[in-house]
């Protein structure tokens, strides 16, 4: 059997220092030989995730990029996580409408520079923590989308990337249970920054990612 390419054994971790990524870090540490993390500063409301991104990743022992992507709050004042001015909603959004919290163009543009990345350091995948099974509506979280971008990238690139989505099809229960499959259930629990008000751990518990996040530990609490 012919031994795998060395940019085949070697990953990129689209990296924020919360629970999902941070399941995905862990997760490419176990499956890939080389792993790499990029995290993106792009006028967040805070930057307590960064600090979280680059204490985990230190902690891992994986070397972390940290890409200046400003340009996307900038673009867009539609989104209560870039425009500051705008009320935190706490409830999840069933209507048509797209949810307050959605940044327009955020996983397409931070997906397409980790590829330009990846190309560069001999990288042949890319890890995202997006997921649809239980999430907050964001249409660039969805299998279809990822599908289409990835054909995309390697057209445009001429590469063969290949973008995993370990979470796609995991509520935030089983990804509680991978974190604890894992051995990282105590540093996700504490570690990790998901709120979106920028608090660790079980965060502010009042914000649409805090009650995601804590439901479902506490459904995987009650299942174990």
């Amino acid at each position: 059997m012919i031994e795998k390419k060395e940019k085949d054994k070697a990953a990129l971790v689209l990296f924020s220092g919360g629970q999902d990524s941070t399941v995905c870090l862990y997760w490419a540490l176990k499956n890939f030989d080389r792993v790499e993390a990029v995290c993106f500063r792009y006028g967040q409301r805070h930057e307590t995730e960064l600090e979280a991104a680059q204490a985990i990743a230190k902690a891992a022992g994986v070397e972390i990029s940290i890409i200046d992507a400003s340009m996307i709050a900038g673009l867009s004042k539609s989104s209560t996580l870039t425009n500051l001015s705008m009320k935190m909603e706490n409830e999840q959004n069933d209507s048509a409408f797209l949810p307050g919290t959605f940044v327009p163009g955020r996983n397409l543009l931070f997906i397409s520079i980790a590829a330009v990345i990846a190309r560069e350091r001999n990288i042949a995948n890319i890890i995202t923590g997006v997921s649809q099974a239980d999430y907050s509506g964001y249409p660039d979280c969805r299998d279809e989308f990822v599908r289409s971008l990835n054909q995309t990238l390697n057209l445009a690139m001429d590469e063969q990337f290949v973008i995993h989505t370990p979470l796609m099809w995991l509520d935030k229960a089983a990804v509680w249970q991978l974190a604890d499959q894992l051995g990282i259930f105590e540093l996700v629990k504490t570690k990790t920054v998901t709120c979106y008000n920028g608090i660790y751990g079980a965060g502010c518990g009042e914000c649409i990612a805090c009650k995601l996040r804590n439901n479902g530990l506490e459904k995987y609490e009650n299942q174990k």
